[in-house]
């Protein structure tokens, strides 16, 4: 399995002495312990503190300059986080600071850890009870689908038109997917029905990976929100369950039982493995020298897994 974290974190010490003196105002505290925390792959700092007086907190934080893209994500996750109901199992935001360079989210600290990969079976059962309740929770959303982002879904037809600007691009996406390479026509047609079979009322996650994901002895809580969308309350599922093949777990008898699932018309499943593979492989294909080598072999080997499962499935 690729390593699921990014490798551009920062540690405490990276971070300039106003902008850590102003979140430590925020944690009530002197900082005099940060260790850096493993999942997921925002560049910046993502660290649980230990504070003189004894408290504790995780802080997430970026600079526009460095890291635009996280310092964004940044700035929208606060928006949501603010919004989220205050009995979610998610990370609650106790305080944040943007000087318009950086910004730093302060989050209260989960006493858990990242699930087991490869999954076990009986966390894996825990995890897909909790997406239940969590789409039921968030159903219809809080938040005004204006405060988030485009969900990240799609770009077949995109990758068609990068193919016909440069020869080279059929042949790096045949070299992660032959059988992709092979069904471009195919794919995008099934992306082109994605925005009425993922059609909802739901506040998705949108990025529902085990990276993201925290577990305590009673509870399962999902972290990270700055990707969330509206839409049809099956897509997080269906995202965990196609990612969860990497550990060698088949996901379709898992789909054909679980609640948000077993009834779906298949079309709205192959709809959205068709869009997340599109997504993350027309990223691979085109990322740079200058790209997260971590983050792109996560990429690859997520989309493969919608790709194999939406092959089996047709």
């Amino acid at each position: 399995m690729p390593r699921a974290t990014g490798s551009r974190r920062i540690g405490w010490p990276a971070i300039p002495d106003e902008v850590a003196a102003a979140i430590e105002r925020l944690l009530g505290g002197e900082v005099v312990d940060a260790i850096g925390q493993p999942g997921g792959f925002s560049e910046g700092l993502a660290a649980r503190v230990r504070l003189a007086n004894g408290g504790r907190a995780f802080v997430k934080a970026a600079s526009s300059l460095t890291a635009p893209a996280a310092a964004d994500f940044h700035r929208r996750e606060i928006e949501i986080a603010r919004r989220l109901p205050g009995d979610l199992p998610a990370s609650r935001l106790l305080d944040a600071y943007d000087d318009g360079t950086w910004v730093a989210l302060v989050f209260e600290e989960i006493p858990g850890r990242l699930p087991a990969q490869p999954w076990r079976r009986d966390e894996l059962d825990r995890v897909l009870t909790a997406v239940t309740d969590l789409a039921r929770a968030l159903t219809p959303s809080p938040v005004d689908p204006a405060i988030l982002g485009a969900p990240r879904l799609g770009g077949w037809p995109a990758l068609m038109d990068d193919a016909v600007k440069n020869d080279d691009v059929l042949g790096r996406l045949a070299t992660l997917s032959p059988w992709a390479a092979g069904r471009l026509d195919e794919l995008a047609a099934l992306e082109e029905t994605a925005p009425l079979a993922l059609a909802g009322e739901t506040l998705l996650h949108g990025d529902l990976y085990p990276f993201n994901i925290m577990l305590t002895e009673e509870r399962v809580f999902v972290v990270d929100w700055p990707h969330a969308w509206v839409g049809a309350a099956h897509c997080d599922v269906v995202t965990l369950l196609s990612s969860a093949s990497l550990s060698g777990t088949d996901p379709q008898p898992l789909a054909e039982t679980h609640p948000l699932t077993r009834d779906l018309e298949p079309a709205r499943i192959d709809a959205l493995l068709a869009s997340h593979a599109g997504f993350l492989l027309r990223r691979a294909v085109s990322a740079g020298p200058e790209a997260d080598r971590n983050l792109v072999d996560m990429m690859v080997a997520l989309g493969r897994a919608s790709l194999d499962w939406l092959r089996d499935r047709r």
